[in-house]
C-alpha cells in the first residue's frame, strides 16, 4: 500500500464552443498536456478513468475507444460518472486504487463534447438529470433551479443582485488573463443594467440572468496520480493528495426542505475532506468552487466554511476573494469564464489549484499558497466532491 498519493501531471484542453475534432481528439489534448507535465510515456500509465456525462455526444462506452485512441490497452479502464463532478469522483476512485495497493499510476481523462447536439437537446438532457417520473417532466432546467435558490437567499439573507453580478464581475476579472477559457472579456457591474443592449442582464430564470449562467463548452482534462515512491522518483514538485470528501443529495427538490442554507452536497463533502487531513476553512489558501451560476459561488463560501450561513455575499462586497483577499477563489476566471465542459470541469480546477500550489500559475499566481481546495458539485447538489492539495 502507497503511504502517501500525489498528482504529478495536470492538463487542460482549450475550452471553445465548437470543437472541430471527435471526442477521442478532444480528450487526448489534455491528455497529452499532462504526460508531457509529468515526463511519462504511455507504458507508464498502470490504468485510466474516463469521466463525462453520458448522452451529450453519440459515443456510447467511450472509455474503451478513448482508452484505444490514447494507448492506454490494455491496461484497465473504466467509466466513471457523477455528471458535472465526474472527473473529481475519478481522482477519488484514482486515489483509492492507488492507495490500496493495485496501482501505481493512475490517469483521469475528463471530458465533454456538447457542441454535438444543439442547445435545444441539451437543455432536455440537463432536464433529464432530475427525476424523469416526478420532476423534470415539468419542465425544469439547471436555470431555474438555481433561481430557487437564489431567490430563497434573497428572501432569507438580503441578497441582492448586484451581489450576484459582483462575482461575475470577478470571474471575468480572471478570465480575461486565463488563456484556456471561452469567455476573455470584461464585465461591469453596469453590464447588468437592465437595457435591451446589454445581454448580460437580459432574463433566463429569475433572479438569474444571462450574466448570471456559465457557458456550455467543448474541452478536456487529466489529471495523473502516482504512489509515493513513484511521485519521488520522476518530478521534484509533486502535490499531494491530502483530503477527499463526497456525498450526495434527495434528487426531487421536495426533498430539500431548507433551500436558504445552499447545497448540502458541498457541507458534507466539505466536512469528510477537512476531517481527513485535520484542518479547516481558515487554513485554505487558494480555493476553486463550482460557480456553474453566480448563486452557486456565494453558496459555496458558506458551505465550505470560508463565512458564516447568510454572509457569504460579504466576501464578495469586500472582494475578500479576489487574488488578493484573505480567501482567494476562482482567480482563474471559474466556470463562469472557463466555460463548462461537463465531464472535464473537475479536473480543470484541480489542475488550477496543482499550479498555483508549484507556483506555476502565472498572472493568476497567489502569493506562496501551501493548501488548495477543490469543490466541485454534480448536478443541482445531486453529488458533491472537496478536494484538498498541498505542497
Amino acid at each position: 500500500m502507497s503511504d502517501k498519493v500525489a498528482i504529478i501531471g495536470v492538463g487542460q484542453s482549450a475550452f471553445v464552443r465548437g470543437y472541430p475534432g471527435s471526442i477521442r481528439e478532444l480528450a487526448y489534448e489534455g491528455f497529452k498536456e499532462a504526460m508531457q507535465d509529468a515526463k511519462l510515456e504511455v507504458k507508464d500509465i498502470d490504468a485510466s478513468l474516463i469521466a463525462s456525462a453520458p448522452e451529450y455526444d453519440r459515443q456510447r462506452s467511450p472509455a474503451g475507444v478513448i482508452a484505444e485512441y490514447l494507448g492506454l490497452i490494455p491496461q484497465p479502464t473504466c467509466y466513471i460518472e457523477t455528471v458535472c463532478s465526474s472527473s473529481s469522483m475519478g481522482v477519488l476512485m484514482a486515489y483509492s486504487m492507488i492507495k490500496a495497493g493495485l496501482y501505481d499510476t493512475v490517469a483521469v481523462v475528463g471530458f465533454q463534447k456538447m457542441s454535438e447536439i444543439s442547445s435545444m437537446e441539451v437543455q432536455e438532457r440537463m432536464g433529464r438529470g432530475a427525476d424523469i417520473q416526478w420532476e423534470s417532466p415539468f419542465g425544469t432546467m439547471m436555470p431555474a433551479y438555481y433561481a430557487m435558490y437564489a431567490r430563497a437567499y434573497m428572501d432569507a439573507h438580503g441578497l441582492k443582485l448586484e451581489d450576484l453580478a459582483s462575482v461575475r464581475v470577478k470571474a471575468a476579472t480572471y478570465g480575461q488573463i486565463n488563456e484556456k477559457a471561452v469567455y476573455r472579456k470584461p464585465v461591469a457591474l453596469a453590464d447588468f443594467v437592465p437595457d435591451p443592449d446589454n445581454r448580460m442582464a437580459g432574463p433566463v430564470a429569475s433572479p438569474l440572468r444571462v450574466g448570471d449562467c456559465c457557458a456550455n463548452a467543448d474541452g478536456s482534462s487529466c489529471i495523473i496520480l502516482a504512489s509515493e515512491k513513484r511521485a519521488k522518483a520522476v518530478t521534484k514538485k509533486p502535490v499531494w493528495v491530502l483530503g477527499l470528501g463526497a456525498a450526495s443529495e434527495a434528487v426531487n427538490m421536495a426533498g430539500r426542505p431548507d433551500l436558504t442554507r445552499g447545497l448540502r452536497v458541498g457541507i458534507e463533502a466539505g466536512k469528510k475532506a477537512y476531517k481527513m487531513v485535520g484542518i479547516g476553512p481558515k487554513d485554505i489558501d487558494v480555493a476553486e468552487v463550482h460557480d456553474c451560476f453566480t448563486i452557486a459561488e456565494i453558496m459555496a463560501y458558506e458551505n465550505l466554511g470560508f463565512a458564516k450561513n447568510g454572509e457569504g455575499k460579504e466576501l464578495i462586497r469586500a472582494q475578500e476573494t479576489y487574488k488578493e483577499g484573505s480567501i482567494p477563489v476562482n482567480v482563474d476566471g471559474g466556470l463562469l469564464s472557463k466555460g463548462h465542459p461537463i465531464g472535464a470541469t473537475g479536473g480543470s480546477q484541480i489542475r488550477t489549484i496543482v499550479l498555483q500550489l508549484r507556483g506555476e500559475a502565472g498572472p493568476m499566481q497567489v502569493k506562496d499558497p501551501e493548501i488548495g481546495l477543490i469543490h466541485n458539485i454534480g448536478g443541482v447538489g445531486l453529488y458533491g466532491n472537496v478536494t484538498i492539495l498541498g505542497r
